[in-house]
């Protein structure tokens, strides 16, 4: 698997890279619900959202609840802002499935997440509205120009009008473009820089 830099995945991470995250201990949950196993759903089910996209919102987000149907290396967190209109648990649940997949970080088993909602969590996942992207990546030194997604230590940035519209410049299915932001970002918190492709049909 490597980090590929198109532009129009967008984002980057912070100046100064962490070095790849040490697995932080799943702590467990109160009271957690249950949740289903991570599948694969077909890439086409998903359309951009044609609803109003907010700029701005509060700042304030809503963590989605414990996956407690398995256990990792890596606890994860999935964060949405209020007022988005993102469902938690859908995010959380098309996140548990880009983690999951064998093509991305997974690599068949080598690497394995563990959603958490309390406790440690060595990386966070957010999405949020274009200028709480904005700030939170702007405190890493980083203009992510109402735009684009970025990494700053283990939070996760993910632009709101990318996570519901796609881009642009992307041919393909929404579900498919939310995976290469997900992987893309999440690589560069595994500690990975940009890459070149090494060729066709190879990780």
């Amino acid at each position: 698997m490597v980090v590929l830099a198109p532009r129009w995945a967008g984002g980057d991470e912070a100046p100064a890279a962490a070095a790849a995250p040490k697995p932080v201990a799943a702590s467990p949950s109160p009271s957690p619900s249950p949740s289903r196993s991570p599948e694969p759903s077909p890439s086409p089910s998903v359309k951009p959202s044609p609803t109003r996209i907010p700029a701005s919102g509060p700042g304030t987000f809503t963590t989605a609840r414990a996956d407690t149907s398995s256990s990792g290396q890596y606890a994860y967190r999935v964060e949405v802002e209020d007022g988005s209109g993102v469902d938690p648990e859908e995010a959380a649940d098309r996140i548990a499935e880009i983690l999951a997949a064998p093509r991305g970080w997974a690599q068949g088993g080598k690497r394995t997440f563990h959603r958490v909602a309390s406790g440690p969590a060595g990386l966070v996942v957010r999405i949020a509205t274009a200028g709480t992207t904005d700030r939170i990546c702007g405190q890493g030194g980083m203009n992510t120009h109402g735009e684009v997604n970025c990494r700053i230590s283990e939070k996760v940035m993910v632009n709101l009008k990318r996570w519901q519209t796609g881009s642009p410049e992307f041919d393909g299915p929404l579900n498919d473009y939310r995976a290469l932001i997900i992987n893309h970002e999440v690589g560069h918190w595994l500690g990975h820089g940009h890459e070149t492709c090494p060729g066709k049909g190879r990780p």
